[in-house]
Order: C-alpha cells, then sequence, then structure tokens
C-alpha cells in the first residue's frame, strides 16, 4: 500500500517545486529613475499659428457675390458645350474574327 502512496508524491514533486519556485519568487523593485533613457520627457507642442488674415472683408464680399453653378444648367459662356457620358458602351464589331 506504501506504493501508490510514492507515485503520488512523485507526481506532485514537480509541481510542488514550481510552486515553490513561483512562492519564493521577488520581482525586482522598480525605482524612478529606471525608465531614464527608456522613455522620452514630455514637452507640449508650439501653438500653431493663425492664418493670415489679410482683407477678409474683402474675401467675403466676393464670395456672396459668386453666382451659383448649377449641375445641368449651362453656364453663358459653355452654351454648346455637351456633357460626356462615362458611361457609353463600345460597339463590338461583329465582322472582326474573335481574339481568344
Amino acid at each position: 500500500m506504501t506504493q501508490p502512496l510514492q507515485l503520488e508524491k512523485s507526481v506532485d514533486l514537480v509541481q510542488d517545486l514550481y510552486l515553490r519556485e513561483i512562492r519564493n519568487y521577488k520581482a525586482p523593485s522598480l525605482k524612478a529613475s529606471d525608465a531614464e533613457g527608456h522613455v522620452q520627457k514630455f514637452s507640449a507642442p508650439k501653438a500653431p499659428q493663425s492664418p493670415d488674415e489679410g482683407d477678409i472683408a474683402q474675401d467675403l464680399k466676393d464670395y456672396e457675390n459668386q453666382q451659383v453653378e448649377l449641375e445641368g444648367q449651362s453656364a453663358a459662356g459653355d452654351a454648346g458645350a455637351r456633357e460626356e457620358s462615362w458611361f457609353e458602351e463600345e460597339e463590338d464589331n461583329e465582322d472582326a474574327p474573335a481574339t481568344h
């Protein structure tokens, strides 16, 4: 009857060694200076420069006076312009031999 008891102990031997090593492990202590060289110091970015504000009033008037362009209506100078159809199908030449 002592053999099964010894077998159980030998099976648990590896587990016991492993658990004992885990319990005895001491994590190295961390210091504030440990991060130096691995982490960059934070510095706030520079404030962005404001865009050139030349003549805002004149630009606003020019924008308000622009003529609105609507799709489907031709402008005064484009009376002869024709809209291209991007979805035209090419005509198949039935007389030409097929190249496969």
